[in-house]
């Protein structure tokens, strides 16, 4: 059951969001996350397991609803005055992001929260990397450089990383992202 849409903005429904993602973050930080269920969820959140139940439908896409929040960025993407050099912050950020245990984990939430189709959280974790990129790509237009689409950019920079975090047991070089910035930007010319 996937997370209901257009529920109205504020009022109950966004303090219980805010209770139960809070409760799951916390719970997060003190057990195994395959220790926790749904009752010490509710229990921490102060509702009742039927309320999560009823708006999650199950822990996994509770889960994964949690793990689409975490990946909003905090802020707007780098702008160090080009291009390349904002491509490469953003991707070597992406990179260590993706690669470290919280967002290892956070990747084998959304990805278990998907929907037979294959849609879902994973949808929505590509529509906010999407939407970073573009801001690189509108300042970088604005300053009148040539740039690729955000499409180009997700397939030679997030698409492999995610590639090889995934189905590879080898760890990343840190250069890697560089790498695939490099490789962007010269087939770009």
């Amino acid at each position: 059951m996937a997370t209901r849409e257009g529920l109205r903005p504020g009022g109950r429904s966004a303090r219980v969001q805010e209770s139960v993602h809070g409760a799951v973050a916390a719970l997060l930080t003190e057990i195994p996350r395959d220790a926790i269920t749904v009752p010490q969820i509710a229990t921490r959140a102060g509702v009742t397991p039927s309320t999560i139940y009823r708006r999650w439908g199950d822990l996994q896409t509770l889960l994964a609803d949690v793990a689409v929040q975490r990946f909003y960025p905090d802020a707007e993407p780098a702008d160090l005055g080009s291009l390349s050099a904002d491509l490469l912050s953003w991707a070597q950020g992406y990179q260590e992001e993706m690669s470290s245990a919280p967002g290892r984990a956070m990747t084998r939430d959304v990805l278990s929260g998907m929907d037979a189709e294959g849609g879902g959280p994973s949808c929505q974790c590509c529509s906010i990397t999407r939407s970073h990129v573009q801001a690189i790509l509108d300042r970088a237009i604005a300053r009148g450089e040539s740039a690729p689409d955000a499409e180009t950019i997700l397939n030679h920079i997030a698409a492999p990383v995610m590639y090889r975090l995934l189905f590879d047991n080898v760890p990343l070089d840190p250069s890697f992202a560089q790498s695939r910035v490099t490789s962007l930007l010269h087939v770009a010319k």
